[in-house]
């Protein structure tokens, strides 16, 4: 529980601190989406499968704050330090260095508790490694579409 609390905190800070090119509306649309999409992945991978799970095998109050307080802000600073404008092979290291650096976190949340919070049942590491890039593209996908639809919105005034 230690390392959910600290990383929920140190996320949320570190997002909503630096920054400097998400509207509110964006940040509204992304957090809302990572926690559809998480919630889904979730209810199909973890409480049907079991192939993981956060503290517990079960539906409880204590995995809260991993499905709802810890991803967005995560993808928010994603988004926020991506470099959209640059060349490919900068945005690909970037995505390269992202990647890395989640399933690092993954591994340091499967610690043992206190510290760590997530549990492997027959989900693999390598699964995520396999997965979390797809997860990644998904949200650049849908933030370029928050862009378009905002164009397209704020032009029809």
């Amino acid at each position: 529980m230690v390392g959910l609390i600290l990383a929920t905190l140190l996320f949320n800070i570190i997002a909503f601190k630096t920054n400097k090119k998400l509207t509110t509306n964006q940040i509204i649309h992304i957090w809302l989406f990572t926690i559809a999409a998480q919630n889904i992945f979730d209810l199909i991978i973890d409480l049907k499968y079991h192939g993981y799970w956060y503290f517990t095998k079960y539906v409880d109050w204590i995995s809260l704050p991993a499905t709802v307080l810890l991803v967005p802000p995560a993808n928010m600073i994603f988004l926020n330090l991506y470099p959209f404008k640059s060349s490919l092979l900068k945005r690909i290291t970037f995505f390269s260095s992202w990647l890395f650096f989640i399933l690092i976190y993954e591994l340091i949340a499967a610690l043992p508790e206190p510290w760590g919070y997530f549990n492997y049942g027959w989900w693999k590491f390598w699964y995520s490694v396999l997965a979390d890039p797809f997860f990644l593209l998904i949200i650049l996908i849908f933030y370029k579409w928050i862009l378009k639809v905002e164009k397209k919105s704020f032009q029809s005034f």
